[in-house]
């Protein structure tokens, strides 16, 4: 029951949040929440583990270098809880000559066929990779709903 009333919650949460600008928070409360930059790195090693054996969402990292993807998601969540650091949302992803193309958040996304239950389970894994970190759930909804409006330029299907 609790299961069905947190998905419920992050998803009303997801859509609530939709039309909020894409801004950190200006104090730091949600930051020191997460753990800081220490926390923030062991909830980002908890989610990629999630993640990639997630069969529901596993697919769509097989081609992504996963330890810069680390690096970027570190900088994302730290910036947008309201910590020092600045995520430039853009992402270099692998070629052939190693060094690869600087994109986007939309851009990397548009031919991956990200459907709302896709993102929505990655949601999902974010909350649990947090809740084994212990992060209050007041902490890690604030941090979900900087997050949220990412679903527009995330979801192509």
């Amino acid at each position: 029951m609790f299961k069905l009333t947190r998905m419920a919650t992050i998803g009303l949460l997801l859509a609530s949040t939709l039309a909020v600008a894409q801004t950190p928070y200006t104090d730091d409360a949600t930051y020191q929440g997460l753990g800081g930059k220490e926390g923030i790195h062991k909830i980002v090693d908890s989610f990629l583990t999630i993640v990639l054996a997630d069969p529901r969402i596993k697919d769509n990292f097989a081609d992504f270098d996963i330890a810069q993807l680390k690096v970027r998601l570190a900088q994302q969540l730290c910036e947008f809880a309201g910590g020092p650091c600045k995520y430039t949302g853009q992402y270099r992803d692998k070629t052939m000559d190693g060094v690869g193309t600087v994109r986007d958040m939309k851009t990397v996304h548009q031919d991956l066929q990200i459907t709302n239950a896709m993102f929505n389970a990655l949601t999902e894994d974010l909350q649990i990779a947090m809740e084994q970190h212990q992060v209050p759930s007041g902490v890690a909804l604030k941090l979900v709903a900087k997050l949220a409006p990412m679903q527009r330029d995330i979801v192509t299907k």
